[in-house]
């Protein structure tokens, strides 16, 4: 009986919601409003590119939402994402250079082999300002500096494979560059517990192989968009200035620890966070939208 009460009463609701002139307007309007999501892509010169989410209106959230007020308010519209049918991990192997460019985000990739004494520095103000970065290690670094390593884990920040000697990889053969790529990940798991799925080759130089073999160990080629040259030793403002006028939706920006770098971190942050969001590499290759309030 009680059963037969309930689906009564949903049949009404149902009935008043058809012939409520908000529902329906909210209904015919919705799709206004909804943006289709982006698949990921293999680009013939941004190689891999991840998807992003779509827009899709709750209708029923939207309604609960006006209904108080009778009136139809577009900033009250409730929205759901809508993910893309073909992800990320679906694509072949293929370096990624940028993260989606509707996303209004940007990454720090921060390759370490040397730089010790800026790490702190730049590891504090990070933090001052809620920004995560990726730090991409050599292995022979963090065999010799583990507790540096452990430092940047503890920190919040991500980690990534930058090879073991830091050779140029594409001069090497298939055996030695997985040797290169094993053994780092190895000693970053032993020495933090951190499993790599994140890979920088040295120098930015590689070869498909290369790029194959890194994802038969589960991780992805990590490239960039933006570089400061930092290991030219610019002065801050110059690093500042080098990345705003390059800047885009889905940059990937390279740095390095000097003491360049630690010093245009704080403004560089301030300038960049105007305009973008600053995430690591996961946050930034992730399909999630994001909506402003």
């Amino acid at each position: 009986m009680n059963e037969y009460i309930t689906a009564l009463r949903e049949k009404s609701i149902e009935a008043s919601k058809a012939s409520d002139k908000l529902y329906m307007e909210i209904q015919t309007k919705a799709k206004q409003y909804e943006i289709p999501p982006q698949n990921a892509v293999v680009d013939r010169v941004w190689k891999a590119i991840p998807g992003y989410n779509g827009l899709k209106v709750n209708v029923e959230a939207s309604y609960k939402n006006m209904k108080k007020d009778g009136i139809f308010d577009e900033r009250k519209l409730v929205y759901q994402q809508v993910p893309p049918a073909v992800h990320l991990e679906d694509l072949p192997p293929a370096a990624i250079y940028r993260g989606n460019p509707e996303k209004p985000m940007v990454a720090f990739l921060i390759n370490v082999a040397w730089g010790n004494e800026y790490i702190p520095k730049m590891l504090e103000i990070l933090k001052k300002y809620h920004v995560q970065a990726t730090f991409f290690l050599e292995g022979r670094w963090v065999k010799n500096y583990p507790d540096m390593a452990k430092m940047i884990v503890d920190a919040g920040q991500e980690i990534g494979n930058h090879s073991y000697s830091h050779p140029d990889l594409k001069t090497m053969s298939n055996e030695a560059i997985r040797r290169e790529l094993e053994k780092t990940n190895e000693v970053i798991e032993a020495t933090t517990g951190v499993k790599c799925k994140w890979f920088a080759p040295p120098s930015g130089s590689y070869r498909d192989d290369v790029v194959k073999i890194a994802y038969d160990l589960r991780m992805r080629t990590i490239m960039w968009s933006v570089d400061t040259i930092d290991w030219q030793k610019p002065s801050p403002s110059v690093i500042v200035e080098r990345v705003t006028s390059k800047l885009h939706p889905g940059a990937m920006i390279l740095m390095h620890p000097t003491l360049s770098t630690a010093e245009a971190l704080e403004p560089l942050i301030i300038a960049i966070q105007q305009k973008y969001e600053i995430g690591n590499v996961s946050m930034l290759l992730d399909e999630k939208r994001i909506v402003k309030k």
